[in-house]
């Protein structure tokens, strides 16, 4: 889990006597305890809180097909048949005080083109946590591991079904 602060700039300064604190008595380069922006308290937001907005965010990007590698995707399969959807499968975040890294998997629809997919994800992610979250995202760092044909579905498909031909 971590814990948003906020940098000095954004707490209103306090004045500090030597009564207050006395090793501190008149020091304004050591900044007061943030407790948020007003000082009411702190906001902890849970890595998988990060990871979850950034899954919901990708889902909606034309030409993602899945997210995850091929063992993911059989688990998250396997998942959803007994009612239960990983929003985060597939990515993975690190994150800081106020910085957030992503590193996302993609199955990606053919014949999307595959840059133009990443860069979209990229940006709907950037943007998802900015908003949401208030922190800074430093870097999502795409992979794309499969294409999707939609031939692969029919040939499934045609497997339960009879025969044209005796």
């Amino acid at each position: 889990m971590t814990i948003q602060t906020h940098t000095p700039a954004d707490v209103p300064a306090r004045n500090t006597t030597a009564g207050d604190n006395p090793t501190a008595a008149h020091d304004t380069t050591t900044p007061a305890l943030n407790k948020g922006k007003d000082g009411r308290g702190a906001t902890t937001v849970a890595d998988g809180v990060v990871a979850k907005i950034a899954g919901i965010a990708i889902q909606e990007i034309p030409g993602v097909h899945a997210l995850g590698g091929g063992a993911a995707r059989a688990i998250g399969n396997l998942r959803e048949k007994v009612g239960q959807k990983d929003l985060t499968q597939g990515v993975s975040v690190e994150v800081g005080q106020t910085q957030v890294a992503v590193d996302v998997t993609l199955v990606v629809e053919y014949p999307h083109p595959l840059q133009e997919v990443a860069d979209n994800a990229r940006d709907t992610v950037y943007n998802a946590i900015e908003d949401l979250v208030g922190m800074e995202v430093t870097e999502v760092n795409i992979t794309i591991t499969d294409i999707h044909v939609p031939s692969e579905d029919a040939e499934t498909d045609d497997a339960g079904r009879e025969p044209r031909v005796a």
